[in-house]
């Protein structure tokens, strides 16, 4: 996996349509919905933080992980910023490594596709159900074929964002529906060059059964599946599926 490197500097602008608020407003109901504990909430891979910048806004004691020493580095510029209690911690997604049990476990914006094998996504699985609290919640996102295959596909896209420059080549597999995503950033400095900076990962696609059945050998039992952060049962054409489960006592 990509440890998103100088990514990370560029992250949040390239990211700006993404509704946190949103996002952490579904959390919250889908907790109260399934009689889940709003105490200590883990964010897995959990990026530059502005997820759990909104989930302590909303009282909860907030724990986020993730494997980029940069991200980490401008969550923690967020939380000096909003003086919000909020743990920090390097981790890999597949290491993760508590103090104690967590009440609610989400990982979201389709972080379960970066994983590279079938054996992550289980060991992902296995150690959020040993940390969680017993009935603890797992809320997670995943990309669907739909999305891979329609979508990001063999497009290309470029994003002029004044400061700087992206172009971006996504490279469609077939074969297991997997995407190479592929970044060139132009920086544009004060004497008005450009210094490029390169980064590359891959989106591999995991189906509805597998997940269903590696969160059951994880000892977790699913509660709902919905199209994404909505209450609307997942569609043909839905382009990321949010799985609630639980585990189980």
């Amino acid at each position: 996996m990509s440890g998103y490197g100088s990514f990370a500097w560029f992250y949040d602008r390239l990211t700006e349509n993404v509704n946190y608020g949103e996002i952490a407003d579904a959390v919250v109901r889908y907790v109260r919905r399934f009689g889940g504990r709003e105490e200590i909430l883990l964010d897995l891979a959990c990026g530059t933080g502005s997820l759990c910048e909104e989930m302590a806004r909303r009282g909860f004691d907030v724990i986020g992980t993730d494997a980029s020493q940069q991200m980490l580095g401008i969550a923690l510029d967020k939380k000096f910023e909003s003086c919000l209690p909020i743990q920090y911690l390097c981790q890999e997604m597949t290491a993760l490594d508590m103090y104690g049990t967590i009440d609610v476990t989400v990982c979201t914006l389709d972080s379960i596709n970066h994983l590279p094998d079938e054996a992550a996504v289980k060991k992902v699985f296995e150690r959020v159900a040993l940390f969680a609290y017993p009935d603890g919640l797992f809320i997670f996102d995943v990309n669907t074929e739909y999305k891979h295959r329609e979508l990001l596909a063999q497009n290309a896209y470029t994003y002029d964002m004044e400061d700087f420059f992206c172009a971006w080549q996504n490279q469609y597999n077939e074969a297991d529906g997997s995407v190479d995503i592929f970044l060139d950033i132009f920086d544009k400095r004060e004497d008005g060059a450009y210094d490029r900076y390169s980064e590359s990962f891959t989106e591999r696609l995991w189906s509805d059964g597998d997940i269903k059945k590696w969160l059951a050998e994880a000892g977790m039992e699913l509660l709902a599946c919905y199209d994404g952060y909505s209450d609307e049962p997942v569609k043909d054409k839905s382009e990321r599926v949010v799985y609630v489960a639980r585990r189980k006592v």
